[in-house]
């Protein structure tokens, strides 16, 4: 790189000796002014106005103008014996952190590097200063005809100098906030941070200027003689914005478009509502569905059962309950105690096959009972009542026998007597 200033940087007692060369370029497109007609170019001449003639470079100077009009000429050996001590050398006035400069004061970037041998190590001896430190070096400096304020800090393994704006030459940001009161709502900021979020962190390296790629490109087309054709108008990104919220979502969803993200929708927020009121409105989740048809078919099943109860049942629960309620154990039992189980109950059951129980009415006991105390009840009263109704129909018979008159004990004995048994 060129050097465009030779000086020294100023540290304490320390002279270190440097060049100053640009740290940017401008790789902005310039045009010139041609003339329609002929396409020759257009130039501009220096013509003194008052004799109305073009003066040549040696002939021209420098000069202030005063507010009433008046012009005093300046020339470059005035300007040399001003007594201006940063002509030629780089002042520090002190250090300071990053953060205390302000990013509206920089200007334009500088690269310092070290001028000759001697100067590598005090060059090095700075740069490790400022690197340990953290800070940056305030510094005064003139240059093309001006005294400037500037900054120097580490960039890798090199000292860069950056242009700062005086104090007095930054504007304050007074009447550009917006005069109204503008409020902000959590859930707008929450769509800003997503939005935020989704777009990530910028990558520097990988931004260009796409305007001066289309430019190129229009002046290569046109150097080449092809058409050229109009792209299509875009929408306006700008304008009043109606919903700020909607503009939030679909900004979201936008993004994620763009990244590749796959799931482009926003989520949206609703109240949670009682187990009632969802059911009311039909729109409840699974397992209130499966709660609610359970409790339906429990409800059905009690109604079937209080309906439906008939002398089979009323026989079976004397016989022990009904054959769904048996343990598993009961089924494995050997054949051999189901046998005698079969013939000590057979009687109580033939009772109740031939005399049909009275319904009784459905009551609100719990459903669960003891069938095995009441089965064991109800043997024991068949069997005594048994074995008194067959003495008495023994002498019964031999009383009759002896006046002739002879009756079926057998039937007399199978008819049990009805007991009144309560659910």
């Amino acid at each position: 790189m060129r050097s465009i200033w030779n000086g020294a940087i100023s540290f304490g007692l320390v002279s270190i000796p440097v060049k100053l060369m640009n740290a940017t370029e401008n790789h902005s497109i310039s045009f010139r002014q041609i003339h329609l007609a002929d396409g020759g170019r257009i130039r501009y001449r220096k013509v003194c106005e008052l004799d109305e003639r073009e003066v040549s470079g040696a002939e021209t100077g420098k000069g202030y103008q005063d507010p009433d009009g008046t012009v005093v000429p300046i020339t470059d050996e005035d300007l040399a014996s001003l007594p201006l001590p940063t002509a030629k050398t780089i002042e520090i006035e002190g250090f300071v952190p990053a953060s205390a400069v302000d990013p509206l004061q920089l200007d334009s970037a500088y690269y310092l590097a070290a001028n000759g041998v001697s100067a590598g190590k005090p060059y090095a001896l700075l740069r490790e200063a400022l690197r340990r430190s953290e800070k940056v070096a305030v510094a005064k400096y003139a240059l093309r005809g001006r005294e400037r304020l500037g900054m120097l800090r580490v960039v890798d393994d090199v000292i860069a100098l950056h242009g700062l704006l005086w104090p007095d030459e930054i504007r304050g940001p007074e009447g550009v906030a917006p005069d109204t009161d503008v409020r902000i709502r959590d859930a707008e900021l929450d769509l800003a941070d997503a939005l935020m979020n989704t777009l990530g962190e910028a990558d520097l390296d990988t931004l260009h200027d796409d305007y001066r790629e289309a430019v190129e490109e229009l002046v290569a087309a046109k150097a080449a003689g092809e058409p050229v054709e109009p792209e299509g108008e875009e929408e306006p990104g700008g304008g009043k914005v109606i919903d700020l919220m909607a503009a939030l979502e679909n900004s979201v969803r936008a993004a994620q478009g763009s990244q590749g993200q796959d799931d482009g929708e926003v989520a949206d927020v609703h109240p949670i509502e009682s187990g009632r009121a969802a059911s009311k409105r039909g729109g409840g989740g699974g397992g209130t569905e499966k709660a609610g048809g359970a409790a339906a078919e429990g409800r059905g099943s009690k109604a079937r059962g209080a309906k439906g109860a008939g002398p089979k049942k009323e026989a079976s629960d004397e016989a022990g309950g009904p054959a769904g309620t048996k343990k598993a154990s009961e089924a494995r039992e050997p054949a051999a105690k189901k046998k005698a189980a079969a013939k000590k109950s057979s009687t109580g059951t033939t009772t109740a096959k031939r005399s049909p129980a009275k319904k009784s009415p459905a009551k609100k006991s719990p459903a669960k009972k003891s069938s095995a105390g009441k089965a064991s009840a109800a043997k024991s009263a068949a069997s005594e009542s048994s074995a008194k109704k067959k003495t008495a129909a023994k002498k019964t018979a031999a009383k009759k026998s002896s006046s002739g008159t002879r009756r079926d004990a057998s039937g007399t004995s199978s008819r049990p007597a009805r007991t009144r048994t309560s659910a």
